[in-house]
């Protein structure tokens, strides 16, 4: 009985060890168990200042452009050009039949000989009383009378040749040898295109935002993908009130004589506005509300409600509560939850930029896309 009771006494001590705090029960206490860091990579948030897209229709010109016509009417002797062909200021483009003036030129030279020579005459015997004062003075306005019909002589000569006024390249012409043509007919055309000048209407909600000195892109519809630089020569001073839109003109460049007056062109450029978040495009998520990025405040992720503003080569600016060197999660956000601890392994660092005329990936409003679509 005594032995019985002894083992009853210690097996109820075994209990009592096991069921007291820290006592072993053959292994440890069971620990409350703590989340893991999330380890991601995350991008420095920086502001970029939004860049609108405009674009409008434009029209080319010539620096210089005439249509030509004769100053008189008659018969053409010969045609010294053909279409295509560039001309120096003064050349000869057509010649009419001049015979009658060239001899009214010889009379006209003619006449003021002699009255050179009576004034020479009336000079040697002046003084001696064989002429008289009036009669110097009558041989004198006679000499000057001579000279002035000289000159309308030639001028009229003169006027049977058509010249080009300024240096470019002459168009088709209907006008053959033989022909008779009147002050109306009309020769050819002459543009000087080395310099065009492009007009285009921009709306007028830019009005004041645009000015001289100002570079805007000009894409020819014909041009195969090509795109000129053009640069603001002169603004209209008033807008259409039909169309709401105002003049601008542009100079391009034509040396390579590549582009011809008449030209339509898309001219585009941005206009640049206030700063805005800039964060990578891997960043966002949509969600049931809309768009989000993953930033990382105080060692823990936070949901940020973003609206989409530009998009920009693998970056977007965005709307929403962000500051500039705040961290976003770039890389590991599968496994990011609200308040999750994170471990930034990497953190990218981004240079401030902004997309101005002209450059690569230019930016296209978000919210109506870009003028003239």
């Amino acid at each position: 009985m005594f032995i019985r009771f002894m083992i009853l006494a210690l097996a109820a001590s075994a209990v009592a060890a096991c069921s007291e705090p820290g006592g072993d029960s053959g292994g440890e206490g069971v620990r409350a168990s703590q989340p893991q860091a999330v380890r991601v990579v995350a991008q420095e948030v920086v502001l970029e200042r939004e860049a609108e897209r405009i674009e409008a229709l434009g029209t080319a010109r010539a620096r210089a452009s005439a249509t030509i016509f004769p100053d008189t009417a008659g018969e053409v002797d010969s045609v010294s050009f053909t279409a295509g062909d560039r001309v120096e200021a003064g050349d000869v483009l057509l010649q009419l039949e001049a015979d009658e003036e060239r001899l009214d030129v010889r009379l006209a030279q003619v006449a003021v000989r002699e009255a050179e020579q009576l004034l020479a005459r009336y000079r040697r015997i002046e003084g001696t009383g064989a002429v008289s004062d009036s009669q110097i003075d009558e041989a004198e306005t006679a000499l000057d009378a001579a000279r002035i019909e000289l000159e309308q002589a030639r001028v009229a000569l003169e006027r049977r040749t058509v010249r080009a006024p300024f240096s470019g390249y002459v168009g088709l012409t209907d006008i053959d040898a033989g022909a008779r043509i009147t002050p109306t007919t009309q020769i050819s055309e002459l543009d000087d295109r080395s310099v065009l000048f492009v007009d285009f209407d921009p709306p007028e909600q830019v009005f004041g935002r645009i000015g001289v000195g100002d570079v805007v892109q000009a894409a020819p519809f014909a041009g195969a993908g090509r795109s000129y630089e053009a640069r603001i020569i002169n603004v209209d001073s008033r807008i259409d009130p039909s169309a709401r839109t105002f003049t601008v003109r542009a100079e391009l460049d034509n040396a390579a004589d590549a582009l011809r007056p008449g030209m339509s062109f898309r001219v585009g450029f941005d206009l640049l506005s206030g700063e805005r978040p800039v964060v990578p495009e891997v960043a966002i998520i949509w969600g049931g509300d809309g768009a989000y990025v993953w930033a990382v405040r105080e060692g823990r992720a936070v949901e940020v409600p973003i609206t989409l503003v530009q998009r920009r080569e693998g970056r977007v600016l965005v709307s929403g509560d962000l500051q500039p060197g705040d961290a976003v999660v770039a890389e590991g956000i599968q496994r990011v939850r609200e308040g999750a601890p994170i471990e930034i392994i990497e953190r990218r660092r981004a240079g401030t930029r902004t997309t101005g005329s002209g450059a690569p990936g230019a930016a296209v409003s978000a919210t109506g896309g870009a003028f003239g679509e």
